[in-house]
């Protein structure tokens, strides 16, 4: 679990300004076929086989929204970067999906309910994850699902949320909570890695 200086760290970070080269790393622009098909399939896994309500949270450039999108689901993507949420509405123009300033943590989503809650490598660094666990919860309709993608990173001081932790804030409020390791799968990161990468499915 990330201590307090390092979630500061990380909230610190002036996303707006990061929006710009944000993409450059392979797993968030998934500029590489082969990177994008290795999610893209992932997330066919993941998520219903049906069209279905994904809210996208932490959404950034909205490269996961549009894989979902191409799935036929209609997505909404938060993040709290203004200029990340231009990024997404730019690159899924035309499709079935509406992007929002906000918080993760408490999205500004009103009496919505939603199919999936997405969130990729965000809950780690929230100050009360079990909190905006719970919040997500509540915006699933009944047999829906949450898919958390997180993970410890690096390997001497790592940071992030272990799946061991992740599963037992999760177990009180989910029926069903499923992890897939995800480390020993290179295209989905477009290189090699060593640290702890994993996603949670849970359903309720």
């Amino acid at each position: 679990m990330a201590s307090n200086s390092e979630r500061e760290t990380w909230a610190d970070v002036d996303w707006d300004a990061e929006s710009a080269t944000f993409d450059d790393e392979p797993d968030h622009g998934m500029r590489d076929p082969a990177v994008r098909e290795a999610w893209a399939a992932r997330l066919r896994g993941w998520l219903p086989r049906g069209p279905s309500d994904v809210l996208d949270l932490g959404c950034g450039t909205g490269s996961l929204s549009l894989l979902a999108s191409e799935q036929r689901h209609r997505v909404t993507g938060v993040d709290l970067s203004p200029r990340m949420v231009d990024l997404a509405r730019a690159k899924l123009a035309g499709r079935d999906a509406v992007f929002l300033v906000g918080d993760a943590a408490a999205p500004p989503v009103g009496e919505q309910r939603f199919d999936v809650v997405l969130v990729r490598h965000v809950l780690w660094a929230l100050p009360d994850p079990e909190r905006a666990l719970r919040n997500w919860r509540g915006l699933l309709r009944p047999g829906g699902r949450l898919v958390l993608i997180e993970g410890l990173w690096g390997t001497v001081s790592p940071v992030g949320i272990s799946a061991d932790r992740l599963t037992a804030l999760l177990t009180p409020l989910m029926r069903d909570v499923r992890v897939e390791r995800l480390s020993g799968e290179a295209l989905l990161w477009g290189r090699e890695v060593e640290d702890e990468r994993y996603a949670v499915v849970a359903v309720v």
